[in-house]
């Protein structure tokens, strides 16, 4: 584990900038209540890029090279649930050979591998993180796959790609991260060809979330802040944004909502029916990691302000868990829209 450990945050933050990079971003964006809300909005670009390069390898190491949760059926690995998640995606996206599509913030690119493996099309991934982005080319060189992806470092907010560019476009947990639905939305809509289609796992709040509640507020800042998102949506707000940009929505429903005898998306977190494959992710596995990060950091092997990155997500991870027992959050919100063919 330590020598594993001794990597994060040395190539994604200077080491000496890493105290100085989590102070930042905890205290200009965090606020004295976890709000920050203006800011986390109005500073969206360096709000999302200094989150996105102190926890990159954080996610690599406890979760996976995928960035994402999904549902899981009885008898099936973590690995298999992320996996048949991403493919459930591409079938609806209809990828298929000679296709090219966008993924709207790659992280390190592996739901954009597991994608190309299953339908043979082409996708470019973007992300804002230029650490991120160099992990995924390395990666995906490795797995033999450099010459079906392309990484392009930018704000999916404002691309330089031409219109009509795209035979799909998807987002997976990622456009959650946008000070704008409607801006994001917009920009996928430019990009997409006539009649293609936009498949996106949105964070929403539920129906049962009550914003009187104390506790549920604290936890959507606890999300929020942990989460690096500006600001999290209710579904209607999210299918709005789609149509207001001209899309048709095709399909929409929570998929955190499933078989009663399945595994919930936020299982791999409480540490209930533990296994190797998700003790990293676990209560005490995050408690392990957590300790060995007090150690290396006071050996001077890893850079002062890890500890500190460490705590934010187990903040985060304690807030995703709880909201998700509570049934107020969900992270895999889908819509399948089309941009009309008349366009």
């Amino acid at each position: 584990m330590a020598p594993r450990l001794s990597r994060i945050l040395r190539n994604a933050v200077d080491g000496g900038d890493v105290a100085a990079a989590i102070q930042e971003y905890e205290y200009r964006y965090g606020g004295p209540a976890r709000g920050g809300l203006d800011l986390r909005k109005s500073e969206y670009r360096n709000f999302a890029k200094l989150y996105f390069d102190l926890i990159t390898d954080f996610y690599e190491y406890g979760w996976s090279r995928s960035f994402h949760f999904a549902p899981r059926t009885r008898n099936e690995s973590f690995r298999a649930s992320l996996t048949r998640h991403e493919h459930y995606l591409a079938q609806e996206l209809q990828l298929r050979p000679g296709m090219v599509a966008l993924d709207l913030g790659c992280g390190i690119g592996g739901p954009l591998r597991e994608m190309i493996r299953f339908s043979g099309a082409r996708i470019v991934g973007v992300s804002i993180s230029g650490y991120g982005i160099d992990r995924a080319r390395k990666q995906t060189d490795e797995a033999g796959l450099g010459h079906m992806a392309e990484f392009v470092e930018c704000d999916f907010m404002k691309m330089d790609f031409p219109d009509e560019s795209f035979d799909a476009v998807f987002s997976i947990e990622t456009t959650c991260c946008a000070p704008d639905k409607v801006g994001v939305f917009g920009e996928a809509f430019r990009l997409l060809k006539p009649g293609a289609r936009f498949g996106v796992y949105e964070y929403c709040l539920t129906d049962l979330f009550d914003p009187e509640d104390a506790n549920h507020q604290r936890l959507k800042a606890d999300l929020e802040l942990g989460g690096g998102l500006p600001d999290i949506a209710y579904p209607p707000e999210v299918d709005g944004a789609l149509r207001t940009v001209g899309f048709e929505l095709l399909a929409a429903s929570d998929k955190a909502v499933q078989d009663a005898r399945g595994i919930p998306w936020y299982h791999p977190l409480t540490g209930r029916g533990m296994s190797l494959a998700n003790f990293r992710s676990s209560k005490v596995g995050r408690a392990v990691t957590h300790g060995s990060v007090w150690t290396m950091e006071r050996l001077g092997v890893l850079p002062s302000g890890t500890l500190r990155v460490s705590r934010l997500l187990n903040m985060a991870a304690a807030a995703f868990a709880e909201s998700g027992q509570l049934g107020i959050f969900t992270p895999m919100y889908f819509v399948l829209a089309r941009k009309p063919a008349n366009c």
